[in-house]
């Protein structure tokens, strides 16, 4: 060979080298394939048969077990009888708002057609879930775990656990869903729900461990109308991280756990080996409804016995006191190396500040629920195809003030406008003898106060500006205020709304554009190849 064509040749092979070290060096992380189809189907979670919402024949649906920045597709078919759509709740949705499953940023799926979802779980670790965003089916069913676990180069701050249990607890009604929709659309208020149920059922359910080893219980509240207290007979829990954050590992006997959040719990088997109660019971209800599912040390042969553990009941500030022992951790990595108090939010200046009053009214003569007076309706065309195309019409930012003000309740689209990266306060003012439970799609913020009476700037000084936690889910206390700091640097429409399903029916909630003039990938995905285009779009 000659020299000259013996240099090309290493020069090509070190090329093809250096692209294929790129490559590998560059490659995607893990794709999750799933495909669902949703259906109507009988169970009897409450010993009478009902209809109930499955997935894949599932209730709840099938869970999805992943790991930080796996990428998820799940191709859903749609076999109800009605427009459907799934959002997952406390998943970001870096740069894609495309994805989040809400009317505010998707045209819904409709009856015996098929829409594909894909995401990626970036950033993020813990235990979350997804469920129905559209009509009232989440009542029905159609929800499931969605647990994110740390990658193997990332330490956590307990040593692993022996064992992993899920729990879904809900309340539930033996009213079906349409049942449930006819009774709000008539002006009328939901009832109590009938029962609660763990992971789909009223009663035994078994999860089973050894003694003196330890193990991580997922809970999650993914009722649509109560909260609930959640306690194991003769165990204490180690609480580890909620919705995404590692927190102190303070011990309780029991936790209250919200319409919409998560938290995640290390219980270790020090008793005699036998069966326990593991006891999930309402908050703030009258009557108090329980459910019971059990805890089985392996070699037990002495089933659940004695009185269910006591828990409370109506004492709010019991749950407001508890609320605030729970701390981030600063010094544990979450799903980066970097510790989660390197983000010092308390010295960051507010360049915006959102109060936003729940209440209850009536709009033509029947029951809406409202924030600063808006009672909120879905335009024929979402938000984001609206704004993504320029659609006029379709909303606008002075619909809704930042401030509660006097005057009768109406309709309309809320939308407030944010800059990319604005830091920004938001309060939750609740008004009414109810408890309230709000979420933001599109990132996590750190809820630094609870108050009893109405919020004022004076309330600042009680802010916890170090090691509040971040989370995507807040409770708001009856005669009550919540506050949460929040960066808001991720671009996109993201929905805020109520936890409590019929009060975000019937109007209890709003959406926020993150947005600046920079037309850049690196900010914000388009639209994807297989969006679904309806109304004006």
């Amino acid at each position: 060979m000659k020299p000259t064509s013996l240099l090309q040749c290493k020069l090509f092979i070190g090329s093809l080298l250096f692209w294929l070290g790129s490559v590998l060096v560059s490659a995607e992380d893990p794709y999750l394939f799933y495909t669902w189809t949703v259906t109507y189907g009988t169970r009897s979670p409450l010993g009478v048969p009902q209809q109930v919402i499955l997935i894949n024949g599932q209730f709840p649906g099938p869970p999805i077990e992943a790991v930080t920045n796996n990428n998820i597709v799940v191709n859903l078919i749609n076999k109800l009888d009605e427009p459907f759509l799934i959002t997952w709740n406390g998943v970001k949705q870096r740069r894609t708002s495309w994805q989040d499953g809400v009317l505010g940023t998707n045209c819904p799926i409709q009856p015996n057609s098929n829409w594909t979802y894909q995401f990626q779980l970036k950033d993020q670790i813990g235990t979350y879930t997804y469920f129905a965003s559209t009509s009232m089916h989440r009542a029905s069913g159609a929800f499931g775990a969605l647990n994110i676990n740390q990658r193997s180069v990332i330490t956590t701050p307990y040593p692993t656990p022996d064992g992993d249990f899920t729990l879904l607890v809900t309340d539930w009604f033996k009213m079906s869903h349409k049942d449930l929709r006819k009774r709000l659309d008539a002006g009328y208020a939901l009832p109590l729900p009938d029962a609660l149920l763990i992971n789909g059922v009223s009663k035994g359910l078994i999860f089973t461990g050894e003694q003196g080893k330890t193990y991580k219980f997922r809970v999650s509240n993914v009722g649509i109308a109560t909260s609930i207290n959640f306690r194991i007979q003769d165990h204490t829990m180690s609480l580890i991280e909620v919705e995404g954050a590692h927190t102190l590992q303070e011990t309780y006997e029991s936790l209250d756990v919200h319409v919409g959040q998560s938290v995640t719990v290390l219980v270790t088997l020090k008793a005699s080996v036998r069966d326990y109660y593991i006891v999930a019971s309402t908050r703030f209800t009258k009557p108090i409804l329980n459910t019971t599912a059990s805890l089985r040390y392996l070699g037990s042969k002495n089933a659940v016995s004695g009185p269910l553990p006591v828990g409370p009941t109506y004492h709010i500030h019991w749950s407001m006191k508890q609320a605030r022992t729970i701390r981030m951790n600063l010094t544990a990595n979450a799903a980066r190396p970097n510790p989660q108090g390197s983000f010092h939010y308390g010295t960051i200046p507010i360049n915006r500040t959102l109060i936003l009053a729940n209440a209850a009214t009536m709009i033509y003569g029947k029951l809406r629920y409202t924030v600063n007076r808006i009672s909120y309706i879905n335009p024929a065309t979402p938000l984001k195809l609206a704004d993504w195309y320029n659609i006029s019409g379709v909303f606008d930012f002075k619909t809704m003030l930042s401030t509660p003000t006097i005057g009768p309740a109406h309709f309309g689209t809320s939308v407030f406008d944010v800059e990319l990266h604005e830091f920004v306060e938001i309060v939750f003012q609740n008004d009414e003898r109810s408890i309230q439970s709000w979420h933001m799609d599109g990132t996590s913020a750190f809820l630094v106060g609870y108050g009893s009476g109405t919020w004022n700037v004076t309330m600042r000084k009680r802010y916890n500006l170090v090691d509040a936690v971040a989370r995507h889910t807040f409770q708001v206390y009856p005669l009550s205020w919540t506050s949460i700091l929040v960066s808001l640097d991720n671009k996109g429409m993201w929905n805020l709304r109520s936890q409590i399903w019929s009060r975000r029916y019937l109007g209890q909630e709003l959406y926020v554009r993150v947005w600046n003039d920079e037309k850049s990938l690196y900010t914000e995905a388009d639209p994807p190849l297989n969006a679904l285009y309806c109304g004006q779009a």
